[in-house]
Order: structure tokens, then sequence, then C-alpha cells
């Protein structure tokens, strides 16, 4: 009888961990290139998730104003393009500027929107010049007025004509029954004169100047308008660089709400 032959029995192939081990770190490197595409593609979306977080909370009065976590103002944030026009063109709001338009409209009784219209078709020329530009911000509707084209560098006292432009944005506001803060704003370049020994001197008075034309010229009410110096502590742009600062120097007229008139007396 015929024995079978012996097969000598085969190596146990130790190496089959790399075949698993490979595949997951196929599987990892795929995770995290999709996580990469992910955080890439969606970057400006989570910042527009952020600002309109802190925006509702500035809302229900949890932050005062300032910057955006991002170190960029509200109105250059959520209102992105609200700079200004280019040459020749209107100027226009963003999908997320109109959101906050009407939302500011709601709590102002003012339609943002038709207000931004009369004031295009009295101002036009000084918008296009980027001498006066306009936002909406957490805090209201606000007319930046520019001090290219309304002060001289250190000055509180109006260009010539200057008082023009501000008489015809004050004729369309006071046919709203608006409550006004007139803020002055200044760059952060260190000013030390005879007549100003500080920015919150110079931004103070620019504001100053700006509020008594409009009670004294234009028929504004004072129990409707109020005035702030701010400085350079509330910047819309980056003080590094001259177009920025040349942003920062400001009287910014803000559309707080719309007011009744107080009593006078006890």
């Amino acid at each position: 009888m015929r024995r079978r032959a012996r097969h000598p029995a085969e190596p146990e192939n130790n190496d089959r961990w790399l075949v698993s081990y490979s595949d997951f770190i196929t599987v990892l490197f795929s995770f995290f290139v999709v996580l990469f595409a992910c955080s890439y593609r969606d970057n400006q979306a989570i910042k527009k998730l952020s600002q309109a977080i802190h925006v509702g909370f500035q809302e229900l009065g949890a932050f005062s104003g300032g910057q955006s976590t991002y170190g960029i103002a509200y109105s250059d944030v959520t209102l992105k393009g609200s700079i200004g026009p280019g040459p020749g063109q209107p100027q226009t709001f963003s999908s997320a500027q109109k959101e906050q338009a009407d939302n500011r409209s709601e709590a102002t009784g003012v339609d943002i929107a038709e207000l931004q219209k009369q004031l295009e078709a009295s101002i036009g020329q000084e918008i296009r010049n980027h001498e006066v530009i306009m936002r909406v911000t957490p805090e209201g509707f606000v007319i930046s007025l520019k001090d290219l084209g309304f002060f001289n560098s250190g000055e509180a006292v109006l260009l010539p004509g200057a008082a023009n432009k501000i008489e015809r944005i004050a004729k369309v506001l006071s046919q709203h029954g608006l409550e006004l803060r007139v803020e002055g704003h200044s760059d952060d370049q260190p000013i030390h004169t005879d007549e100003f020994r500080s920015n919150w001197e110079l931004s103070t008075a620019r504001a100053m100047t700006v509020l008594m034309l409009l009670i004294d010229n234009c028929g504004i009410d004072p129990r409707r308008v109020s005035v702030a110096g701010y400085g350079q502590f509330r910047p819309i742009a980056d003080n590094a660089t001259p177009d920025g600062r040349q942003m920062n120097r400001r009287v910014d007229l803000v559309v707080v709400a719309p007011a009744v008139p107080r009593p006078v007396g006890p």
C-alpha cells in the first residue's frame, strides 16, 4: 500500500495585518482631505455664521458696539462692499446688508431702503465721489461723512460747500421724524495742536460742528439728536494704510430710532 507523500506545512504569513493597516491609513487620509476641503470651502460661511450670532447677541444687548471677532467692523463684515461704490456706480446693499436693513426698518419704523433711495437722489454725486458712504450696522443706519469732503486735516471747521451737502442730507432725514446720533471719529495718528490736544477733542469738535449745523440751519429738533466723540477707538478700516486711515476719519450720522418729542419741564 502506497503512502501519501507529506507536503511540508506552508509557513504562516505574519504580514497580513499590513492589508488592514493600509486600508485604515487610506481611510484616515481621505477623512482629513475631506475635512480640509470643507474648512477651505466654508471659511467665509463660518465667518458669516459667527458674525450673525455675534450681531444677534448685540441686538439683545449682550455685546457693546465695536469690532467683530475677526477684527473687522460689523459694517464691513456683515455688509461687505459697503465701503463705497466704484467710480460712477450707485451704492448698493449686499444680501446680508438688506437683511439687516429690513431688521433695522422694523426696529425703527423707517423704511431703510426707501430712505437710501431718497438720499441717493439728494447726494448722489457725493456718494459717487466717496465723500458720503451709507451702511447698516447693529446700532442703526449710518451715513458717514468722510473728512476729505467736509474737513481739512486736523481741523473742525467745515470746508466751503460742505454745509450745503449736510443740509441736503438733513432735509431728507427731517421728513421721517428720526432720532439721530452724531458721532465723531478719527484715525490713530497722534495730534497735539493749540486747538486740539488729542483725537478725542478733534473728533468731538467735528461732531459738534455738524450737530450745531443740523440744529441751527436745518431745523432738526434738538430733542431728537445727540452727540458723541470716539477718537480713534472705533475704526472701520485698518489704520496701517493711508486709505484705511482716511476711512476712519469721519463723522457718522446714525439713525437710531423714530423719536417722540419729549415734554419740556417736570
